[in-house]
């Protein structure tokens, strides 16, 4: 059994979401077996594994995007066996996408304003008539975004058409957007994906900040393991959809199953991840 203390024990009393149980199949093929998985309040939860473990079917069923066979999703005191997409915002989640999802021929201010669509509360007669409460809220949502752009260091491109920007730069776009609305719950699909090596210590740096200075809890998938060990709180390792391996960083890299995933076979003495 894995023992926790400190910072990480302390998140586990206040679990932002939860999953037991989860299966799902495609054509009587297992893309999830049974997964139990916890995520506490404040930590950046990481699932990795090798391609085709399942770490993308089990985002999107946690985002509503594939319902399960069997098993729940929890967010705080509210459990689906389907996650209704429609209303996720209103349980404070947000995710980006492993291929970019953006407006590609809108500016990147609209694009992160975009992320506060379903915010919007009064009803589009008062809106064609520019009420006062509809020029309220289009202030407090354009000052929205504003924030989070400066907080991603987007000032400077925020009125160029985001199709015409560097990847890198997209991909902080998209994450401003996730961002905006301030979710509890932030799900990266593969975040620092495509990216240059400078580009991807200045992602995870603002991915660590959107923790630390803006409350968000974090759930990742990525490929690269070194950058993964070095950001996560805990790790879950996934293996042809089963979960096979959960702890601190320290814990996954030492453990034989993980090492038996990835090198396809775990020789006699070896004791580490070879990251």
């Amino acid at each position: 059994m894995v023992r926790h203390t400190g910072r990480v024990a302390q998140r586990l009393a206040r679990p932002v979401l939860g999953l037991a149980n989860i299966s799902l199949t495609f054509g009587g093929v297992a893309a999830l077996r049974d997964v139990d998985l916890e995520v506490a309040q404040g930590e950046i939860r990481a699932i990795i594994g090798p391609n085709g473990a399942g770490k993308s079917s089990l985002l999107n069923v946690i985002s509503g995007l594939y319902r399960p066979d069997r098993g729940e999703v929890r967010f705080g005191e509210h459990t689906f066996d389907e996650v209704p997409t429609s209303r996720l915002a209103a349980h404070g989640v947000a995710r980006t996408f492993q291929n970019l999802a953006l407006f590609k021929g809108l500016s990147v201010f609209d694009n992160v304003l975009m992320g506060l669509a379903h915010c919007v509360r009064i009803g589009f007669l008062r809106q064609i008539a520019g009420s006062p409460l509809a020029r309220q809220i289009e202030a407090e949502n354009r000052a929205a975004a504003t924030e989070v752009i400066g907080f991603l260091h987007l000032d400077h491109v925020q009125d160029r058409i985001a199709g015409t920007l560097p990847y890198g730069v997209q991909k902080r776009v998209e994450l401003a957007r996730a961002l905006v609305a301030r979710p509890k719950l932030l799900l990266l699909d593969e975040p620092f994906a495509g990216v240059t090596l400078s580009e991807k210590q200045e992602l995870s740096l603002l991915v660590r900040n959107a923790r630390d200075r803006l409350g968000a809890t974090i759930v990742l998938i990525e490929h690269d393991i070194g950058l993964v060990m070095g950001l996560s709180d805990r790790v879950a390792v996934l293996d042809y959809g089963r979960k096979i391996a959960d702890g601190t960083p320290e814990e996954i890299r030492a453990d034989p199953a993980v090492i038996d995933a990835y090198l396809g076979v775990a020789h006699e003495g070896d004791t580490e991840l070879a990251i």
